[in-house]
This record gives structure tokens, sequence and C-alpha cells, in this order.
């Protein structure tokens, strides 16, 4: 009899986040709500056509496009395929590159399944919004491994790509801090960083490509400016967080920002630490969470990227699931993963979780304990010894 194929449980949670990626595929062209693919799509168009990517074009969708110069070649699989094929490829694309992600961390197939699970709420809200989040969550992690493995080479592709794409994976510079090889760390940022610059070369003139990176920047702060309306869908932060609750527009973001990275920054400074892995995932779930919290652009979408950082920490733990830490895990689930949701109740909803910007608040807190840990705790004093359970796991890979 021929043997029966049988999926294993964390096979199944894959299957999990490409039939979500479908599913949402097929919710959101049939009923032609795919706006932000749109925006994604028409990039590569524009790149093409040499049409200012930061100029409204309400004929071909609503919002603006904000991402790099670079993206169209991103982009271009799927824009050159017919609609409903690059749709579907996007979507699926944005599931691999966080699969493959958390599929090459140093941990068990049991965290493995574990993380995919918990995270799965948060990468449905991406997905259903056609967003490029899962992906930058993706490259962020992977940029780690590959320090850690020593292919420095490709993890710098990964930091400055996403750079020159969405910004936020330039947090993964602090990785050279632990890598063995910095003189390779260093040039092979340097190499990346010219080969982004010259690669939209490959659809535009070179006037035009010098044109988008001057405007870029520019439209990236002036949307900034515009995220501290009490009622936009973004400032999902620290600072909208005090906003919305003092109900005061004025509030600058410059001292959250300057003392938000001093505390995320102050654990570097214990450099004894740094050989212990578990001071180095640590650091990592920090990097995650840390880039949404103090981003004023960070919006319902955006946060399977400090959520990953938030399960990634948790995992880690001796005592994962410990009754505080499983409030912490429900907390999570229902205030940032529902609570911006249809199954979160409207009177809750609105009046009180977006109109507050509470949807960041489990994500502040678990922050604010991972600094506490990184300043206070011997990585190396654990039950079981984490950099010698990384060196293996990553050897079984």
């Amino acid at each position: 009899m021929p043997k029966k194929f049988l999926l294993t449980g964390y096979q199944w949670v894959w299957v999990l986040y490409l039939a979500v990626a479908v599913f949402t595929f097929q919710l959101k062209y049939t009923r032609h709500i795919d706006n932000n693919y749109q925006i994604f799509r028409q990039s590569y168009y524009h790149a093409i056509q040499e049409k200012d990517f930061y100029a409204p074009y309400p004929k071909e969708y609503q919002d603006f496009y904000y991402y790099g110069p670079v993206f169209p070649l991103i982009v271009l699989p799927s824009a050159i395929l017919p609609h409903a094929a690059g749709f579907l490829v996007w979507e699926l694309l944005n599931a691999f590159v966080l699969l493959i992600g958390i599929h090459l961390l140093p941990f068990t197939v049991r965290q493995k399944t574990q993380l995919l699970l918990l995270c799965a709420i948060e990468f449905s809200n991406s997905a259903f919004y056609m967003q490029f989040n899962p992906a930058i969550a993706g490259m962020i992690i992977l940029s780690f491994v590959l320090v850690e493995r020593g292919k420095e080479q490709w993890a710098t592709l990964f930091i400055v790509l996403g750079f020159f794409i969405k910004l936020y994976p330039i947090i993964g510079l602090v990785f050279f801090l632990f890598s063995k090889n910095k003189g390779k760390f260093i040039l092979w940022t340097a190499i990346w960083t010219v080969v982004c610059l010259v690669a939209p070369l490959l659809l535009s003139s070179p006037a035009f490509v010098i044109k988008s990176y001057k405007e870029w920047l520019p439209a990236v702060a002036g949307k900034s400016a515009t995220n501290s309306q009490l009622d936009a869908a973004q400032d999902i932060c620290v600072m909208g967080v005090v906003r919305r609750t003092l109900r005061d527009t004025t509030i600058p973001n410059m001292p959250f920002l300057i003392a938000g990275t001093l505390v995320y920054l102050l654990p570097l400074l214990r450099f004894s630490q740094y050989k212990f892995f578990k001071y180095r995932i640590q650091l990592l779930a920090s990097s995650l969470i840390y880039i949404v919290i103090f981003s004023t652009g960070a919006e319902h979408p955006t946060y399977i990227i400090a959520v990953a950082g938030v399960f990634i920490w948790m995992l880690m733990q001796d005592k994962p699931y410990s009754p505080f830490n499983i409030f912490l895990l429900v907390l999570v689930l229902v205030i940032t993963g529902l609570g911006l949701t249809d199954a979160m109740p409207e009177p809750i909803r609105q009046p009180i979780i977006a109109k507050y910007s509470l949807k960041a608040v489990p994500c502040i807190l678990i922050w604010c304990i991972i600094f506490y840990e990184l300043m206070t705790r011997n990585s190396g004093a654990n039950k079981l010894e984490q950099s010698e359970q990384a060196n293996q796991n990553l050897a079984a890979i």
C-alpha cells in the first residue's frame, strides 16, 4: 500500500498562512477593494513611464505612494502578470518572506509552530490590507539570522534593500555589533547601498531616479506630519497614545523619539552579554517592537512587525507560559490583534481602542519589560544555556 502523505503540525501552520493569503486575495479581488495593491502595482508602471511616484493619481487609486524608488523592482513580478495572478503572487510573497524568516530562526520546531500561531491574527490583519509589513518583519528577522550564521553578505542585503523600500529594516544595522566579521559587514553594506541606489536605472532614466530619491524622504516626512491628527488611521504609537489621551495634536514627536532611542540603545552598553544568544534574540525582539511603537506611521496592519518581536521574546523565556506571560499574551491577542477588527464590539473598538491608540499599549508594556530584562539579567544564567542551544539548532537546519 502507498504510504500516506501526512503533514506535521508545523507544516499545517504554513498551509494556514498560505490559505489566509489566498483567501484575502479572493475576498479583495472579487469585491474590487484592492486599493493598496493598486498603489504598489502602479508604481512599476509609473517607473517605466517616468511619472512622479509621489503625486496623486485619483483615477488609479486613493491615498499616496510612500515607498522608495527601488520598490517597483520588487513589485515587478506581480505587476507584469495579469491583475488577478499578480495580486495573488503579491499576497503569497508577503507570506513566504515572513515564513522563511521565522523558519530560519534557531528555534525548535515547536517554538516556531507556536510563534507562527501566535502571530497569525496580526498576519491576517496585514494581509487583509495587502500590506508589505509581513515581508518587512521577515527581512529584519532574516538579517538577524544571517548575521548569526556569519552570512553578512546576505544579511546586509535585507537591511539595505529593506531600508530603501520602507526605512524600518535599517534597524538591522544594530546587528553589526554581534557580527564576527565586521569588516565584511561594512563592505557588503556599502556594496548593497550602491546596488540599491542604481537598481532603479533598470526601469527609469538617471534623471528620473535622482529626482525620485530627492522627493522620497520629503514625501515620507510630509506624511508623518499629517499622522498626528486625532482621527488618523496612523499614529498607533507611544506619541499617539499620549496625544490622543490628552487630545492635543501639538505634542511633538522629538522628545519621545530621543527618549525611546536612548532606552533602546542603553542595553547595548552591556558588552559582556553579547556572547549569549538569549541577549541577542531579546535585542531582536526589542528592535522589532521599537521601530513600530516609535513610528507615527504605525497603523493597524503594521503591528505584525511588533507582535513578531513580542512573541519571539515570550517564547525565549524559561517559562514562556507563566501566569503573568499568559496575561500579557491575552492582552496582545485581544487588544493588539483583535482590538481594531470586527471581532471587537463597535462600542469598544472605535470610541475606546481606536480613539486612544490602545492597540499599541500591550506592545509598549512588553517593550519596557524587555528593556528591564536586557539591563538587569545575566542572559547566560539560564536553566538551558541558550547560546549552545542556538548553535545546535543552527547546525541542524
